[in-house]
């Protein structure tokens, strides 16, 4: 008999596997007994020395050991942080929480429903608000974390509820919401209390209006001149996957994914013409808030800090093809606990595919009309998670040109609240349908970025358009019109807190200065380049304010540590935000050097929501992006390898003997690479080679 195979290792920054999921919630359970429930089993991420090290030569270094991250909750809602080696498998860590909750998962949030339709107060509140007692089970309730009150603080486990009412069950719920807010407390299972606003709203009785299918056809039916779109690849996808890595265009990633921030990308390098350069140690979307502008009781607790309170990675939806993802697709999927120490896989949590990505460079000449056009595509690695009534469909953009474009696009529903018709909203919100009120609200995200631009040593600089400082008539500046981009080393913690302003194109260098560019003799360097970066507006002092102080700032900068990874803090529900977590912690006084050291960029990002008519009763996509975008870095246009569309040079005009090139002419005569017998097409003279657009040309 030959020898059995040895099952091939986890790759030391991939999730883990259902099997150490296994070992490390038997290993608790065999410790501490049955009775605990597990709110977190996850990944330890490598040590960064370790890692760096095993990558370099993972032939001969030692492998990272595989470490999981466990937080459970034992009776008495005592919490408990643990580590849980699993090469042995032992724990190494245990750890009692003192007034810490940690994140909220999904069974949890699934309680609170049938928790409130039995509760005696709760009915009475729904009778009182004009509906009949027997039609409880068709209340429903979307389960928040309660933020922080101080009327209980943080050492109970609390959630609050906001009611709707749906008269059939296919009817959107958010027409119909109820004014008061039960309080539930997850230890006990019971509502422990019922917040009443001072003016009464009785429940809208206005008739539905749905988006699902039989309510649109109700209503005039669907628009019938829309014409498929196929999206082909004949010859498979360009991109290569072993595991978890993934090779295209010069490109080469690991795609990790946890419970919290959803897709981790680490170790990104470049193959620049052979020398594989590295750019980004460590990119993930770590954080986000979504502050309501209501300032009357309770809404003034009415933000949500969802990856931190419920997990970008928990919430994440299953995606299918044609809907969510079109064209050829690799998927990945998720595996995490359930809190009784079971297993739950989300299949096809990750969506990997092409697309055309438009013109990546174009020149015509005005004199002879010879002209080179090529046609670029993209790398979409994407996930899409739902947060009670808002879904995020969170997108990693990989371009060949070396570019990194972060894109989140938001739908769903608006969180709504009760009004009377036409009642005085005082500029706090929109009524968006009759007796519904959708309140003004922000959505900030935090992007954490850990350069690593060719080497791990890196400093960041803010670079702004402004005018020369010489005035009109100087020696300097005669004719006024110079200007140029000014440079500030944002050399300390402190001095790197920073904001964005459009006035002068504001952006941030993570430049690598011991590595100069050969010819513009600048430091290699990757560009933050962001424009929806609205500030943070609940005032200083508020509530948000201490409790998300990420987004105080368009940017923060502080120095790698191992397991800073979380701006808002490790364990986000309920926090006071006195003292503040995260991100105010490891700045400190503001004095710790950032330069020239392995650090990590943090950039809050996002939008200002006024809500309209137009957002009900569901929202149309709203995409907001940002760019890393390589400057100094290469020594001239990456692309120019990627085979053109079309191409024609002044001399091949000349010898076609009229100066212009006939339009009969076949495209495979040109001198270039991939030229198609089939390309031209209806007297055209451009058209498509190399599968870089899939279909026919139908002229321009």
């Amino acid at each position: 008999m030959g020898s059995a195979v040895a099952p091939e290792l986890p790759h030391p920054f991939d999730p883990l596997t259902p099997d150490e999921i296994a070992t490390a919630i038997a290993t608790v359970k065999k410790a501490h007994g049955g009775n605990v429930f597990f709110n977190v089993v996850a990944l330890q991420e490598p040590r960064k020395a370790d890692m760096t090290a095993w990558l370099a030569a993972p032939e001969t270094a030692a492998r990272p050991k595989r470490v999981a991250d466990v937080v459970v909750i034992a009776p008495g809602n005592k919490v408990y942080d643990a580590l849980v080696t699993l090469d042995e498998p032992k724990i190494t860590k245990w750890e009692l929480l003192e007034g810490q909750q940690p994140i909220i998962t999904m069974e949890e949030l699934q309680l609170v429903e049938h928790i409130c339709r039995k509760d005696p107060r709760v009915i009475e509140q729904c009778v009182l608000s004009g509906i009949a007692a027997e039609d409880m089970d068709k209340v429903f309730c979307d389960p928040w974390t309660i933020g922080y009150d101080e009327r209980f603080g943080s050492s109970v486990r609390l959630q609050q509820a906001f009611i709707y009412y749906r008269p059939h069950i296919d009817n959107c719920q958010y027409q119909y919401p109820f004014d008061f807010c039960p309080i539930y407390d997850a230890d006990k299972k019971e509502i422990i209390a019922i917040d009443i606003p001072k003016v009464r709203r009785k429940l809208s009785t206005a008739p539905s209006i749905d988006y699902h299918p039989a309510a649109v056809e109700a209503r005039g039916g669907y628009r019938d001149n829309l014409k498929p779109i196929n999206i082909s690849q004949p010859e498979g996808v360009s991109f290569q996957v072993k595991g978890r890595e993934i090779e295209w265009q010069n490109w080469k990633l690991h795609i990790g994914f946890n419970y919290r921030e959803g897709i981790v990308l680490n170790n990104i390098t470049f193959n620049d013409k052979g020398n594989v350069r590295p750019l980004f140690y460590r990119l993930s979307l770590a954080e986000m808030v979504v502050p309501y502008g209501n300032p009357e009781h309770p809404h003034q607790r009415k933000h949500a800090l969802d990856q931190g309170e419920y997990g970008a990675g928990y919430m994440t939806n299953s995606l299918s093809l044609g809907c969510d993802c079109k064209g050829s697709i690799h998927y990945i999927d998720a595996n995490f606990p359930t809190r009784a120490g079971g297993l739950r896989t989300i299949k096809n949590a990750i969506c990997i595919h092409e697309e055309d990505s438009g013109i990546l460079f174009k020149h015509t000449d005005f004199r002879d009309e010879s002209v080179i056009v090529t046609r670029g595509r993209r790398l979409i690695i994407q996930q899409i998670f739902t947060a009670a009534n808002y879904e995020y469909v969170v997108a990693w953009i990989f371009h060949q040109d070396g570019t990194i474009q972060p894109e989140i696009k938001l739908t769903g529903i608006l969180n709504t609240y009760a009004m009377d018709p036409d009642e005085d909203t005082h500029g706090w919100g929109t009524q968006v349908y009759t007796g519904v009120n959708a309140h003004n609200h922000q959505h900030l995200f935090s992007l954490r970025i850990n350069p690593n631009i060719d080497g791990p040593n890196n400093t960041v600089f803010m670079a702004d358009a402004v005018p020369s400082e010489a005035p009109v008539g100087s020696p300097e500046n005669f004719y006024g019109n110079g200007f140029y981009a000014k440079r500030t080393k944002l050399a300390t913690t402190g001095e790197a807190m920073t904001e964005y302003n459009g006035a002068t194109s504001r952006s941030w260098d993570m430049c690598n200065t011991s590595k100069l560019n050969p010819f513009s003799r600048k430091p290699v360097s990757y560009k933050l380049v962001s424009r929806e970066v609205p500030g943070l507006l609940p005032k200083e002092g508020s509530l948000v304010w201490k409790r998300a102080a990420f987004a105080r700032h368009a940017v923060h900068v502080t120095k790698y540590r191992d397991d800073q990874l979380w701006p808002a803090g490790r364990h986000v529900p309920q926090t006071s935000g006195e003292p503040s977590r995260g991100l105010p912690e490891w700045i400190g006084d503001g004095s710790e050097s950032v330069e020239d050291t392995d650090i990590v960029l943090w950039h809050t990002f996002g939008l200002t929501h006024f809500p309209a008519p137009e957002d009900f009763p569901v929202m149309p996509a709203e995409p907001m992006s940002l760019l890393l975008r390589p400057r100094n870095f290469f020594s001239s246009n990456p692309v120019l390898d990627v085979p053109p569309s079309y191409s024609s040079t002044p001399s091949q005009l000349l010898a076609n003997g009229s100066g212009v090139l006939d339009a009969t002419d076949k495209i495979s005569k040109l001198a270039f690479p991939g030229g198609s017998e089939d390309s031209v097409s209806n007297g055209t003279s451009c058209c498509a080679t190399n599968g870089n657009v899939n279909g026919t040309a139908n002229g321009h």
